[in-house]
């Protein structure tokens, strides 16, 4: 009776310490951020500025099989770092724009062949007119009955701060309705067009039921990122060889508090803008390595205020259009820190 107690002591034991090999590594190695891809259109030459060619997207591919990235679908990305559950270490979504014709025939078959998930994000108007160079409708449902998660990029795909409130409630009640007829279901993610975001259109994308949003900043998503502007990494021609693939499938957030400006649509004398955040202690100590760019080649002058809140200003205003600032800082085994802002100056007083 002793020696079988005994035996089931050294049993229990055993289990105990076979369940502690498991769960503590990935305790230790899960992680709380992930980075999302972007692209466009797939070895359509004529537009390098929005298209990857073949052979750069199946570099790409092949990188994060190799390397055993977690491509997960981006859905289950938001919900497990909005709620700060532990995601697998690698984590990375595949996100589409646009719903180009070139992502049917050659960008789906490639993921569908590595069995990588991944979302459309569609402008309804297009589909609709049956345009040229854009999947029908048909082609659509045969992906989302393939896998394929589908967010909005409203019905005509418009500059949505500089359109007027009714406006985009009317674009964003169109597409939804389309794509209850079309597919079943109302996106909850909206992908904002040409990255283009503001305060009055998150409060209008949230009023027409959306939950998630995306611009097209670069950075990394982790549990105090604001989920209705969340960053991707985009990659074109000219942005997609291999080094900086794996420069962004690296990358760690850059974990700040207090952005400002809150609103990256600047209508007024605040333009350049004083863009700021604060860090955290530790990273301070480092300050001096932190590096922030602007995409207009202007000069960025980082200036420290108190004991960790940061000012990057430039020294010219921003022309109309887009500008982007990044920042990076760098960390062990050449990975990188990242924040990424995309701003917004009218390029019309109307």
């Amino acid at each position: 009776m002793k020696i079988k107690s005994r035996n089931s002591r050294i049993y229990i034991f055993i289990i105990a310490n076979l369940l502690f090999s498991v769960i503590i590594p990935f305790k230790a190695f899960a992680t709380d951020s992930a980075v999302i891809l972007m692209y466009h259109r797939f070895g359509e030459n004529k537009y390098p500025t929005t298209n990857i060619t073949v052979k750069q997207f199946k570099t790409h591919l092949s990188e994060l099989k190799i390397n055993n990235y977690n491509v997960t679908p981006i859905p289950r990305i938001i919900a497990a770092v909005r709620n700060g559950k532990p995601l697998p270490p690698k984590t990375i979504g595949i996100s589409i724009d646009d719903a180009y014709l070139s992502f049917y025939k050659i960008g789906a078959p490639l993921l569908l062949k590595n069995n990588f998930p991944y979302t459309i994000f569609v402008a309804t108007d297009a589909l609709d007119k049956g345009a040229p160079g854009y999947m029908s409708w048909s082609q659509l449902r045969e992906l989302v009955k393939g896998g394929a998660n589908i967010g909005s990029q409203t019905a005509s795909h418009l500059h949505m701060p500089e359109a007027s409130m009714h406006r985009n409630v009317f674009e964003l009640k169109k597409s939804n309705i389309r794509f209850k007829k079309e597919l079943g279901k109302i996106p909850s993610m909206i992908a904002y067009p040409y990255g283009e975001f503001s305060l009055e259109v998150e409060k209008v994308s949230r009023d027409s039921g959306f939950t998630v949003g995306f611009g097209q900043h670069s950075g990394v998503i982790y549990q105090h990122s604001n989920f209705m502007y969340l960053p991707r990494f985009t990659f074109n021609e000219s942005y997609g060889d291999l080094k900086r693939l794996r420069l962004a499938i690296r990358a760690l957030p850059l974990r700040i508090a207090d952005l400002t400006p809150e609103d990256p649509y600047l209508r007024g004398p605040n333009n350049p803008p004083i863009f700021g955040f604060s860090l955290q202690r530790k990273l301070m100590n480092r300050i001096s390595q932190l590096a922030c760019y602007g995409s207009h080649k202007d000069k960025m002058r980082i200036e420290i205020l108190g004991k960790t809140r940061v000012e990057v200003r430039g020294t010219r205003a921003f022309p109309p259009g887009r500008t982007r600032i990044n920042c990076t800082f760098p960390e062990k085994g050449g990975r990188w820190r990242w924040l990424g802002m995309q701003f917004l100056v009218p390029r019309s007083l109307n």
